[in-house]
């Protein structure tokens, strides 16, 4: 699915002192699947999910995505790349406060969909109480917060879902609620989790390990 190719992003161009967050490296990714990408802060791996994801340029290299290199086509066609085959999920949940739990993942429906229905299903599959449904972000907790959030990330059915950080502000119990939801929607797509933390990590298909802005070893689960 992924073919990322010499791939660099180097900031303060402009200066003597140039900062290569991605040094150039070669990466496959699987077309389904859960990969961890984990690495010390400052490795570069936020960056490589934003340049594969398309939410940012590398300054050179190239990222092939079903055989069409993503870092040449329009700002619009990669809108709609985002908009159709990509779901997010960060750290910080990002939902609208003034809006319900509910209405925070309706609004991202595509469409013409059933999406209120469509939207209550996620959330049940996520495990979100009926009664939950009416909360504003204020009246929920945490991990119902980034439950909402990922509803919101899966509303459109995407094929791949970027996840950065998604449970570093995440008890223990919430973090590996969030991670086995993640998993169980790899079967059939390809989940992306970037964080620094191995623990969640246990039941990944694929393992990238980042240091210094490039790809230090990759390991498969060969079961």
């Amino acid at each position: 699915m992924f073919e990322i190719k010499n791939i660099s992003k180097i900031y303060d161009m402009d200066t003597d002192e140039k900062m290569y967050a991605l040094a150039g490296f070669d990466l496959t990714l699987p077309d389904t699947g859960l990969v961890g990408i984990i690495g010390p802060s400052g490795s570069g791996k936020s960056t490589l999910m934003y340049c594969i994801s398309t939410l940012k340029k590398p300054t050179e290299g190239s990222v092939v995505y079903n055989g069409t290199d993503i870092t040449e086509i329009p700002d619009r066609a990669r809108e709609k790349l985002r908009r159709t085959e990509f779901g997010f999920v960060f750290q910080k949940h990002y939902l609208v406060p003034y809006m319900s739990a509910l209405d925070n993942v309706i609004v991202a429906a595509p469409a013409g969909s059933n999406a209120e229905e469509k939207a209550k299903e996620a959330l049940r599959t996520l495990g979100l109480k009926e009664r939950e449904f009416g909360k504003r972000p204020a009246k929920l907790s945490g991990g119902q917060c980034q439950r909402v959030a990922i509803a919101l990330a899966m509303i459109n059915d995407p094929k791949v879902v970027f996840a950065d950080e998604p449970t570093a502000s995440l008890d223990h119990e919430n973090a590996f609620n969030v991670m086995r939801i993640l998993k169980e929607y790899s079967k059939d797509r390809l989940v992306l989790v970037v964080t620094h933390d191995r623990s969640i990590l246990t039941d990944v298909d694929m393992m990238v390990e980042m240091w210094d802005g490039t790809v230090s070893n990759v390991t498969k689960d060969r079961a």
